[in-house]
Parts: structure tokens; sequence; C-alpha cells
């Protein structure tokens, strides 16, 4: 029974985990920086290489200045998260996960395109007796037309810091 028992939180932990992957698309897709935020109030966030932000203002504040928000009031992106790989620490209270994501953009301006690829490097806790983000680190591998996506030139300039 207790084998049992132990795949069931097992099964339930790998469900909550990718609901926070998926939540995290939604959240920069539809521009909702605060909600974006609350995903790491108890953790950080950053590309690889960068200083990583940490809770909920910082996170919201980098993301509505760095992105561009479209009349419709959304990014009008499409943030897609594939081939997940989650690993569940054995205290069923800590995982890491390791999955590929793809960035839609279309514009009035830019026709539909995938704007860039990489990898997202995760790591998740629970508090409260919840799953949450304890890290998430973004590799990007590959770049193209993101001029009507962030205010920066992603190949370019480096991260910008967000003055709090």
């Amino acid at each position: 029974m207790q084998d049992v028992l132990d795949r069931l939180t097992r099964l339930e932990a790998l469900v909550s985990i990718q609901q926070l992957m998926f939540r995290y698309a939604e959240c920069v897709d539809l521009a909702r920086f605060e909600a974006l935020g609350e995903l790491f109030r108890h953790g950080t966030i950053g590309a690889a290489g960068a200083r990583p932000m940490r809770g909920v203002s910082e996170v919201a504040r980098f993301y509505a200045a760095t992105n561009r928000v479209h009349a419709d009031g959304t990014l009008r992106t499409r943030h897609l998260a594939a081939n997940p790989i989650v690993e569940i620490d054995p205290s069923g209270r800590r995982a890491t996960a390791r999955s590929y994501f793809v960035v839609l953009q279309e514009t009035k301006a830019v026709p539909l395109q995938a704007i860039v690829a990489g990898r997202y490097h995760d790591a998740y806790h629970v508090v409260d007796d919840a799953w949450c983000f304890a890290e998430r680190v973004i590799h990007v591998d590959q770049v193209g037309n993101m001029s009507d996506h962030l205010s920066f030139d992603l190949r370019r300039d480096p991260i910008p810091e967000i003055e709090g």
C-alpha cells in the first residue's frame, strides 16, 4: 500500500511541476508580469551567465521593462515548452527539470515565426505544502528576429539590470 501512496505522491509532484512550467509560459505570453513574479516568490530566474532575479517585484519589474506589450495587451507570443525531463528527489520535496523552449511571435510588423529557442534548467521545492520554483536558468541557443519582443537586442546587448 505504501508503494501505491509513494507513486501517487510522485505523480502529484510531476503534475504540479508541469503546471508551473506551463503557467510561466502563459504569464509571459499574456503580459501578466505580477503573476509571473508570484511564480518566483520563493525562487530565482535568470539567463545563464546573468545575475538571477529574486522575488515577485524584481521579476515583475524586469519583465515589464524589457518586453514589448502590444495593443491587445499581450506580447503576441506563444512560449512552447517541450520534452520535459523531471527528476523528483527521494525526499519528495525537491525536484529538477530540463526542457526545451521555442517562442513564436506574430505582430503587424513580424509574420508568424520562431524568434528564439533554447533550454530551461529548473529546480523546484515544496514551500507550505505546494511546489514552487526554486530556480529557473534560461539557456538561449538560437535567436531570430526579436525586434517586436524585447526592448534590447539579445544577440548584441547584455541583459539589462533593472533598478528598483
